[in-house]
């Protein structure tokens, strides 16, 4: 073993917070979560054009984006057991190679199903990421590394959602919103060759033959953790008011008394720098006041958050929704983490249901959320994302509860 790795990592073999390791990692997970972000949540803020342009309703028009998701939740029940067959690192980068260059393709799509279609597949290969690097992040750092790399890594998709929903509104300003795309994909394809470049091969990764018998036998014991199940539902459930919230949060600025521009009411994904600041810092946070203080408090903030949204003042709905996207994004870096510690075996695959429960949530809820907005408006969808969080509030009360719940 050489002095380098030696530094860099614990006697167990795994990275240390602080070491040259640990800062390779974050930066190349970082681009791998930006990556996933800006071109999975770039379509978001087009959501009223597309209604426009495509002579659709608000709920239909958000299928572009449920396509996506739900693509990509189906996608990453397999891809956590690739993953253990083919290499966490392979799996991520042909993911990210692939997904930039579907983006890129999105300049060839002028109708409403070549725009599905595309969206389709971009959501089977982005399975590739998420679920991927939560398990190599908990291979290859160790107990106190864990926790800050991943709310960096979820930093990272904060950064990539905003700058996908607000690039892509600014761009359409002067240029058709599907070169506007295409162009995304390909700053995303130098990204990806910059992951490549960074992210140091596997050191605890342990390569297992593929086996739907052991796909389906390790799928038998997660399913079977009750513990599992409550922070599975706790992605469902605050997901989907996450995803709701910014789906018709555009609709409702565009519309009287406000009648903002498409790139005004864009600007309003800005609060994502605050989800990437919170969440970068809550590993800090929860060696300080543990998991089940902290669970309970970002749920909270979500409600709050919501409830603040109902006011008919703009800047007032603006610090709602930065109120709601800083509790969300705790929540999620919380509860991913979890799953990580809790499974026991084929972690990868319990990220991946875990995030397949995520996805499930932001496809179901983002287009419900549109019958509730086409009846109700905003204080429809409001209610309904209420319904969410204190649903997902009384999972967590469960959750702690059981035995090793921290």
């Amino acid at each position: 073993m050489s002095a380098t790795t030696t530094c860099d990592t614990a006697t167990s073999g795994t990275v240390r917070v602080g070491t040259p390791a640990f800062r390779r990692i974050n930066v190349a997970l970082f681009c791998a979560g930006f990556v996933t972000f800006v071109t999975l949540y770039d379509v978001q803020p087009l959501l009223p054009l597309f209604a426009k342009e495509f002579g659709v309703t608000p709920a239909m028009a958000s299928l572009p984006l449920s396509f996506a998701t739900i693509a990509l939740a189906l996608g990453m029940l397999l891809a956590g057991t690739v993953s253990e067959t083919l290499g966490r690192r392979q799996v991520m980068i042909v993911a990210l190679f692939l997904t930039s260059l579907l983006a890129v393709a999105t300049l060839f799509s002028h109708s409403f199903a070549s725009l599905l279609t595309v969206r389709l597949f971009q959501g089977l290969v982005l399975a590739g990421v998420p679920s991927v690097a939560m398990a190599y992040l908990g291979e290859e750092m160790d107990a106190q590394a864990i926790g800050h790399a991943m709310g960096l890594y979820i930093s990272g998709n904060a950064m990539g959602g905003m700058t996908g929903r607000i690039g892509s509104a600014l761009l359409c300003s002067y240029m058709p919103w599907h070169t506007a795309i295409a162009l995304i994909g390909i700053i995303s394809l130098l990204l990806s060759l910059l992951f490549l470049k960074m992210l140091p091969p596997s050191t605890n990764f342990r390569q297992r033959p593929f086996q739907f018998r052991y796909l389906f036998t390790s799928l038998y014991q997660h399913l079977h953790d009750p513990g599992l199940h409550c922070l599975y539902a706790l992605a469902f459930l605050s997901m989907g008011g996450f995803v709701s919230l910014y789906n018709y949060i555009g609709f409702r600025l565009l519309a009287e008394p406000y009648s903002l521009s498409q790139f005004k009411v864009s600007l309003i994904f800005l609060v994502y720098l605050l989800g990437s600041f919170s969440s970068g810092v809550v590993g800090s946070l929860i060696h300080r006041f543990g998991r089940p203080f902290m669970i309970r408090l970002t749920l909270s903030t979500m409600l709050v958050g919501t409830l603040i949204t109902l006011s008919g003042s703009l800047p007032v709905i603006v610090a709602g929704v930065g109120i709601f996207t800083c509790g969300f994004f705790c929540a999620h870096a919380i509860a991913s983490s979890w799953v990580g510690r809790r499974a026991k075996t084929a972690k990868a695959q319990a990220s991946s249901l875990y995030l397949f429960s995520y996805y499930l949530g932001s496809s179901i809820s983002g287009t419900v959320g549109g019958i509730f907005w086409q009846h109700f408006g905003w204080n429809g969808v409001a209610a309904m994302i209420i319904l969410l969080t204190v649903a997902a509030l009384g999972v967590a009360a469960l959750l702690l509860r059981m035995p090793a719940a921290e």
